[in-house]
């Protein structure tokens, strides 16, 4: 069986993209780096609190593929996270604005690609497990000094 985009990778996880948005690859990524690995609920209250201009679109997207979860692949809307998000460098509109002497000064403007991974969190009871035997040895070890 073949996934349906190359950017899911098992059959726990939903994407969605969005393609041509105006604005540079290095401002969505610091939009993305806000909402990689929280849960969903978290990055939706950052996205819509954070004052960039592509954290509205990056919103949308992150809908879309939280969408796309529920829907098309029907995973449980309470355990969804964010497993990969990122920007992949657009296509680059190139003008020119006149200058003084016949000169021509070169004006880039950049568009992004958007694309949010959201996937099942696995449930981990062996590392909570650890974890409060770590706690319970490190109290044991102070409670003997």
């Amino acid at each position: 069986m073949s996934l349906p985009t190359p950017h899911i990778q098992s059959a726990s996880e939903a994407a969605a993209t969005a393609r041509g948005l105006k604005g540079s690859q290095q401002k969505a990524q610091l939009i993305l780096a806000l909402i990689r690995g929280k849960p969903i609920a978290q990055a939706l209250n950052a996205l819509q609190f954070c004052k960039k201009r592509l954290a509205t679109p990056t919103r949308k997207v992150l809908l879309s593929a939280i969408a796309n979860a529920e829907h098309n692949a029907g995973l449980n809307l309470d355990k969804l996270v964010v497993a990969r998000a990122y920007a992949d460098k657009g296509t680059v509109l190139k003008r020119f604005n006149p200058r003084a002497r016949g000169r021509a000064a070169p004006i880039m403007k950049h568009r992004c690609h958007i694309t949010v991974v959201v996937a099942e969190k696995a449930a981990t009871p062996v590392k909570a497990a650890s974890k409060a035997a770590a706690k319970a040895e490190t109290s044991s070890e102070k409670t003997e000094a």
